[in-house]
């Protein structure tokens, strides 16, 4: 069982690439067919599949089979978690004097 730090780090693996920034940049238009994104990106199937299983997984990607291709999306919901993530870890918690051993 995935603890809550390898749920949380899938969200940032996600972003962590120059290849899957370019994807999500891609879909921003509205969703695109593997082989629209293969035309567009300097990828190979193999390559491809290996991106968008990540960017799936992490839940900021959405997918659908339509015959042999599959159609990808940006994730409304997907993409508001990892919005609130980033803002959740990156707000200060409010130190309080017994909180700061270095203040005795």
């Amino acid at each position: 069982m995935a603890t809550i730090y390898e749920e949380r780090a899938k969200v940032f693996k996600a972003f962590c690439d120059e290849k899957r920034l370019r994807i999500l940049e891609l879909l921003r238009d509205g969703e695109k067919c593997a082989c629209v994104l293969l035309d567009q990106l300097d990828l190979g199937q193999s390559g491809l599949s290996y991106h968008m299983k990540i960017l799936v997984e992490s839940g900021v990607v959405e997918s659908r089979q339509e015959g042999k291709w599959t159609h990808y999306k940006i994730s409304v919901k997907g993409c508001a978690y990892a919005g609130a993530l980033l803002k959740e870890l990156t707000t200060p918690n409010t130190v309080t004097e017994e909180n700061n051993c270095c203040k005795k």
